[in-house]
């Protein structure tokens, strides 16, 4: 993903995911939405730091992240190099997950079968027990970004968010229907996403890029 030059009518916006954490590492994953605040694994802090040495190249302006621990941590070490101040934005607090915090996805399909059902039918209308659906969190996180990109023209930005709330947006902006935006928008952690906002419109240029995260036998 090559560095992109700056213009005055556009801002470029990097959307990271956060490093790995436990649950992210677990096998299989356990889910993980705003009500578990944790933080970084030893390997999730060698991926923040690998996106961080990748983006040096670009010409940052402000770093953005979600209050969550994870995401605060990724993003201290993406603005180090460019010393900046972390930003937080309320609205990209990843998604609540209700009452399915810190279980699997089969432990949810084998003890609530018809609630999981309607979940991954219609994901924006039906959504996590006790917790919000797509729709919700598309409509607190869509404006967030756009306000940020409208107030950066000229620049670049990057924002660090989550599995769940960075999906939703780039299903929004590539006109995915909330189902397809589980299954069909990987996003890996510490995966960057590069987004062009001109006119007021913003478009997806890369998605789950991962050329610079490498194992640690690499």
């Amino acid at each position: 993903m090559d560095v992109v030059p700056l213009a005055a009518d556009t801002c470029w916006m990097l959307l990271v995911r956060h490093g790995a954490t436990a649950n992210n590492e677990a096998v299989p994953y356990k889910l993980q939405g705003r009500r578990l605040d944790a933080p970084l694994t030893e390997s999730g802090w060698r991926q923040s730091a690998q996106a961080a040495r990748f983006l040096t190249a670009w010409p940052v302006g402000a770093v953005y992240a979600s209050p969550l621990l994870r995401a605060r941590e990724t993003a201290e070490a993406i603005a180090a190099p460019h010393r900046l101040r972390v930003e937080e934005v309320g609205e990209l607090i990843e998604c609540d997950i209700g009452a399915w915090e810190g279980r699997s996805w089969d432990d949810v399909a084998r003890e609530e079968p018809e609630s999981h059902r309607l979940f991954i039918d219609d994901p924006g209308t039906h959504g996590y027990r006790g917790g919000e659906n797509l729709r919700q969190v598309e409509e607190r996180v869509v404006p967030a970004l756009a306000r940020l990109m409208q107030d950066n023209l000229g620049g670049a930005i990057v924002v660090v968010g989550h599995n769940v709330v960075n999906r939703v947006y780039l299903g929004h902006l590539l006109g995915l229907p909330f189902a397809q935006r589980r299954r069909g928008v990987p996003q890996e952690n510490c995966a960057i996403n590069l987004i062009r906002f001109r006119a007021g419109v913003a478009g997806v240029l890369h998605v789950n890029y991962l050329g610079h995260v490498q194992s640690p036998d690499a």
